[in-house]
């Protein structure tokens, strides 16, 4: 089988390649190796054509074509059926353009006893009765595409398989080749800025420019609300991409949907642009000054009559004193049609004037009260509320208690804790349930309810539990803790001096003694 491959007709037509005909073998037995000749040509007769003996005089002879053994046709009865290829198979057109159509084929079943060469593909104009070969040698591809075609030509196509004994029989296309322009469907592209609507103020120049697609050139025209132009105010210029609408001065009679229309060939696209042309709005009306109190005004007006061809931002309102007669914005784009105006200066007298405001900005002129607001000082009375005094008396409560501790001879250390109370309580510090006030050795201190015990160079007679007592008018609280004064671990000698020190210790802790 042989693979499937594309190749270019040459670029000099149909018609140019009848000069090649002579090295191409016969398909017939006619020799119909002529070039496609136009409607009304002649042909040389016994079936040879004109031209061939001119391209033998002007052009040398090709060494290559002595060696290629002239292919007997189909029909010799000298040679064997075996020896030529059976006619291609699946011959179809796979795809046509407005100048250049391709081809493509299958194999022939039998390829012959020796061997195949190539394929030979040939066409005939529709009225002529030559076959003209497009390839002037046999080439080994299922698949040609002849480019450089004119509109309007309408042939046959034929292609026959090739052997070193000769052409086997064709395979004819039954149907015929009709090269027709292509037509692309019309399409228009709106520009991202004109799929919303385009707005334009009075005086402005509007121009359109949009471009659309379409082969061959479509034909375009455009309405106004359903309307045709008014050519006086408006001009229209339509290229081959593109057409473009100018308005010099827009006016506010140009509002409204244009819709531009593409046909080709009973195939349209339509493109609507939404325009508004708009300009300042009218000043507000009937303003007048509902109340004053304190420092404040309250104004109300009614909307204009013209909004300008488009909906209103809001009104701007100002202030003007008597003194000055210097205007001041006092509020911007107010939505309703009423507002109070705060802090006024006590023995002033204001005007006020209210604008209206669209996209234009605000309105030429504004409503003026006619009355002015005199602010005057009011008699006003202080009333102190009754206050209740809130009772914060509480009963001690400790919020952090004392922690056990482990300390080491001759070294000063602190115990702490904190306390609650209200009204503020007394700490009373003992030592094993021993009241030690007043003692040199420790040292009480209480500040903002942190209460703490420092024990000045403690030794082990020390040790013991100490206790922080509060006791206020409401009740009394305590916290115990723990203190272990570590002695230093040195050998002693044995006498009676540590026994002597251990009673005494157990006299001060309170202890009963054995005699």
């Amino acid at each position: 089988m042989t693979e499937k491959a594309t190749l270019e007709a040459p670029a000099c037509g149909l018609e140019e390649t009848a000069s090649e005909s002579a090295r191409v073998p016969p398909t017939e037995p006619s020799g119909d190796t002529a070039a496609l000749q136009a409607p009304g040509g002649e042909q040389a007769p016994g079936g040879q054509q004109a031209s061939e003996p001119q391209e033998s005089a002007h052009q040398p002879p090709d060494p290559t074509a002595s060696a290629a053994p002239a292919a007997p046709t189909a029909t010799d009865p000298a040679l064997p059926r075996e020896d030529v290829p059976s006619a291609p198979l699946l011959l179809a057109v796979e795809d046509v353009s407005d100048s250049s159509v391709t081809v493509s084929w299958e194999p022939p079943e039998r390829l012959g006893r020796l061997g195949l060469q190539g394929y030979v593909l040939e066409l005939r104009r529709e009225g002529a009765l030559d076959w003209v070969p497009v390839n002037a040698r046999p080439m080994m591809v299922t698949q040609q595409t002849l480019r450089n075609l004119a509109v309007g030509d309408k042939f046959f196509v034929r292609v026959a398989a090739v052997s070193s004994a000769g052409a086997g029989p064709p395979a004819v296309l039954e149907q015929l080749v009709h090269i027709q322009e292509t037509i692309e469907a019309p399409k228009i592209r709106v520009p991202r800025h004109l799929r919303q609507t385009y707005i334009r103020q009075v005086g402005e120049s509007i121009n359109l420019q949009i471009p659309f697609q379409g082969n061959p050139k479509p034909q375009a025209s455009w309405t106004h609300n359903g309307h045709a132009l008014d050519s006086q105010r408006v001009s229209v210029r339509t290229g081959d991409q593109d057409s473009i609408l100018f308005i010099r001065s827009a006016q506010r009679s140009d509002s409204g949907c244009y819709e531009l229309t593409v046909q080709l060939k009973g195939l349209e696209a339509k493109a609507a642009i939404n325009i508004l042309v708009i300009e300042k709005p009218g000043p507000p009306s009937n303003i007048r000054l509902l109340d004053v109190w304190n420092c404040n005004a309250t104004l109300q007006w009614t909307p204009p009559q013209d909004t300008g061809n488009t909906e209103l931002l809001g009104y701007t309102v100002q202030k003007a004193d008597r003194k000055t007669r210097q205007w001041f914005t006092v509020i911007e784009r107010c939505r309703p049609t009423t507002c109070t105006v705060s802090d006024l200066i006590v023995g002033n007298s204001y005007s006020f004037r209210v604008f209206s405001e669209n996209l234009c900005g605000l309105s030429a002129s504004a409503a003026v009260t006619k009355e002015l607001a005199h602010i005057v000082k009011t008699d006003t009375v202080a009333k102190p509320k009754s206050f209740v005094e809130r009772d914060f008396s509480e009963a001690p409560s400790f919020t952090q208690p004392l922690a056990d501790h482990t300390s080491t001879p001759g070294y000063s250390t602190q115990l702490s804790c904190s306390v609650r109370a209200s009204p503020k309580a007394k700490i009373i510090w003992m030592k094993n349930k021993m009241d030690i006030q007043g003692d040199p050795k420790y040292r009480a201190l209480s500040e903002q309810g942190v209460c703490t015990l420092e024990i000045r160079k403690p030794s082990p007679f020390d040790s013991g539990v100490y206790t922080c007592k509060a006791i206020n008018v409401l009740g009394e609280a305590s916290v115990d803790c723990r203190l272990e004064v570590k002695g230093l671990s040195q050998p002693q000698p044995h006498t009676e001096k540590p026994l002597v020190e251990a009673v005494k210790r157990r006299k001060e802790d309170g202890l009963n003694v054995s005699p």
